[in-house]
């Protein structure tokens, strides 16, 4: 989970930390009951006019916003476009992400309340096919998949550089080889297979497709008929598609190749997490009198696990508002569209926030920010600026372009260059090598991009999403020093060529001269 919102985006990477905040485990226990809450006093025209500001300062297109107030539904609306140009509108489906973690943490609690499933016992007592490469894997518990402390990592298992699996059997299966970071229960690391394990899971114990049992078991009783999950990136609808930004504008982009379901698959409206958010705050119970959850199983799921260190629940996330009041949420990245959800116990407000700009940008929540301030009646931080995102990549393009003239002056000069530095062989490698630093760079941006970002598994395509105009600049740094050196090498060919034939016809001059 990415949760720093505004990274400077020049040569160093810098990591968006995960809020681990923790507050008292009974934060939940402090929401009001409906009955209790007052009327929403909440300025719906204040509400639209914090979000158009957004929206215009920092160039998003389209974003879905919800409100709730108890079992209330405050204000539910779209605003902007998607990328096919077609309206938001709160039934648009958009991509909710990692937001799709506290969905597969419900259905697991309902199989617990059941008694199909005991979340201090072992996985592999429901989920026989769930093996890694460490025995410890027999100690992990359904409950430290959704807290995630089961001790897998991102640091020991690569699941978004390995071949991508095309279903949560796959998934599962493919984590053979995985190892494990540390002892089951004694370290939080955010790791998305944890909830891909807990909706395979779910599939095994009900004996229905995690889709299905969705919507049969939540959606359909709260009425989310915009709702439903994905595997990969192939099953968005092209409302759910969406952006990144150069230069302070969108640019409609592909979601690069992932398997999420389980931890980022769920697709939702701004109508449907209202009826989601409204049963968050109320027991258990939808807007439409349908209870999908005990009230002990709501207030289970936003319990902190107690490992040192997290505030991470059961799919959602324990923090404080900028005022100080118990929060809480979970954020949602993919790499062309953001989510955040939140809940506000104290006054039983609860919040969502879908924007189609990647992760990078990290708009949806930047947005949610303002509007919890809103909401609780304080001060809305100003919108962004667009200038330092502006400035770094106009700073990179200049480079980009210079590094382009570097290259044609390069590859003009590589005669003279090799005349100069034929008879130094040792020279002429020494100041050749360096062009292939970009090459190196480039090929291994990955793994420097995950070690800048505390081991979080990245895979190279990636990259670009985060980091378009530095990628840029770096290819063609690549390309140009390849350019450079070929045209160097071929240069020093044809000048050894011509001193050998010099070489030749003076020793046979010297020869004809001797006779």
């Amino acid at each position: 989970m990415w949760t720093e919102h505004d990274r400077a985006r020049i040569l160093v990477v810098s990591l968006r930390m995960l809020v681990l905040c923790a507050v008292t485990a009974g934060a939940a226990s402090l929401a009001p009951s409906a009955a209790a809450l007052s009327p929403p006093a909440v300025d719906v025209a204040g509400i639209d006019a914090v979000v158009q500001q957004y929206r215009d300062a920092a160039n998003v297109p389209g974003v879905a916003v919800v409100v709730t107030r108890g079992a209330e539904v405050v204000h539910a609306a779209g605003y902007g476009h998607s990328p096919a140009g077609d309206p938001i509108t709160e039934h648009t489906p958009m991509a909710v992400a990692s937001v799709s973690k506290s969905f597969t943490a419900l259905a697991v609690l309902q199989l617990v309340e059941a008694g199909r499933v005991d979340l201090g016992r072992p996985v592999r007592a429901y989920l026989p096919e769930f093996t890694l490469a460490d025995p410890r894997v027999e100690a992990i518990t359904v409950r430290q998949l959704l807290d995630q402390t089961s001790g897998m990592s991102d640091t020991t298992f690569a699941a978004f550089r390995r071949t991508q699996p095309g279903s949560l059997q796959e998934a599962v299966a493919g984590m053979r080889t995985a190892g494990l970071a540390a002892e089951p229960g004694t370290r939080y690391s955010y790791h998305n297979p944890n909830f891909q394990v807990a909706a395979r899971l779910v599939e095994v114990v009900s004996g229905q497709p995690f889709d299905d049992y969705l919507r049969q078991h939540v959606f359909g009783p709260l009425g989310m008929s915009d709702s439903r999950t994905g595997n990969t990136e192939r099953d968005l609808p092209p409302s759910a598609h969406g952006h990144i930004k150069i230069l302070g504008g969108p640019i409609a982009a592909p979601e690069p190749r992932a398997f999420g379901n389980g931890s980022g698959g769920v697709l939702s409206s701004a109508a449907d997490m209202g009826a989601w958010l409204i049963a968050q705050n109320n027991s258990g119970r939808g807007p439409n009198g349908a209870v999908i959850a005990s009230a002990a199983s709501i207030e289970r799921s936003h319990t902190p696990s107690g490992v040192a260190g997290s505030s991470y629940a059961l799919g959602w996330d324990v923090d404080t508002t900028a005022s100080g009041a118990p929060l809480i949420a979970h954020s949602g990245d993919l790499f062309t569209a953001t989510a955040y959800q939140a809940l506000l116990p104290a006054s039983g407000y609860g919040l969502a926030v879908i924007a189609n700009t990647g992760l990078a940008w990290g708009d949806a929540a930047a947005l949610a920010e303002r509007l919890i301030a809103l909401l609780e009646g304080a001060p809305v931080p100003a919108p962004p600026g667009a200038l330092s995102s502006l400035g770094a990549d106009a700073v990179l393009l200049l480079l980009t372009v210079g590094t382009v003239l570097l290259v044609v002056r390069g590859v003009l000069r590589s005669g003279r260059w090799a005349t100069r530095r034929a008879r130094r062989p040792l020279g002429v490698v020494a100041r050749l090598l360096p062009l292939l630093l970009p090459l190196a760079l480039c090929v291994s941006i990955h793994r420097v991009v995950g070690a800048l970002y505390r081991g979080r598994d990245v895979a190279w395509i990636q990259v670009p999403y985060l980091y378009p105009t530095f990628m840029l600049l770096l290819a063609i740094a690549t390309v140009g020093g390849g350019a450079v050196l070929l045209a160097r090498l071929v240069g020093l060919a044809r000048t050894r060529g011509a001193q050998e034939a010099v070489d030749r016809t003076a020793v046979d001059r010297t020869a004809v001269a001797g006779r």
